[in-house]
């Protein structure tokens, strides 16, 4: 396993910092500016929400990685696309601590899905990494309310990177991306 760890500089000078870990090798073939795309997806967050100066742990893992996750931690002994753990439980708005949390991406499923909804693995990987990090930052999908609070403020955020709404033409496709 390898390591890398970056700083992201969020709204007024806070920052994230992103402990990257590479479980599966794959994704440097897939996704070679993996680390740079994380980083732009943070920055993007940072200017949408403040942020207190936090770290976030990414891993980048196989689907059999995560179902094992999965299972363990949802009792769900399938893979998905992307498993957030927060430190701590937050409210949205809600100051973290020094430790935000972590996210564990599926190489796979990521793949498999954007192939599906005909995005580019760059995007959806972006996706995900907002996704998770929201989750980490107390905003879900259990009702309906919650679940239109948190996709606004995605597609903000994936707006400002460029990338089109996730949820646009969701009635087309058999899951949502919804982790």
């Amino acid at each position: 396993m390898s390591a890398a760890a970056l700083a992201v500089e969020a709204a007024g000078g806070d920052a994230i910092e992103l402990n990257l870990a590479l479980e599966d090798e794959r994704w440097v073939e897939a996704l070679p500016d993996f680390e740079e795309l994380a980083r732009g997806a943070l920055l993007a967050l940072g200017r949408r929400l403040a942020v207190t100066p936090t770290e976030l742990g990414l891993t980048l893992a196989s689907d059999a990685a995560v179902r094992t996750l999965n299972a363990e931690w949802r009792n769900k002994d399938k893979p998905t696309n992307v498993l957030s753990f927060p430190a701590r439980d937050l409210t949205p708005g809600e100051a973290p601590d020094a430790l935000l949390g972590d996210l564990v991406l599926a190489l796979e499923t990521c793949r498999r899905e954007a192939a599906a909804e005909a995005k580019s693995l760059a995007d959806h990987f972006r996706h995900l990494v907002v996704h998770g990090t929201l989750h980490c930052l107390g905003y879900d999908h259990e009702d309906d309310a919650a679940a239109d609070e948190m996709e606004a403020l995605e597609v903000l955020i994936l707006g400002d990177l460029g990338i089109a709404d996730p949820y646009r033409d969701m009635e087309n496709h058999e899951e949502p991306v919804r982790a």
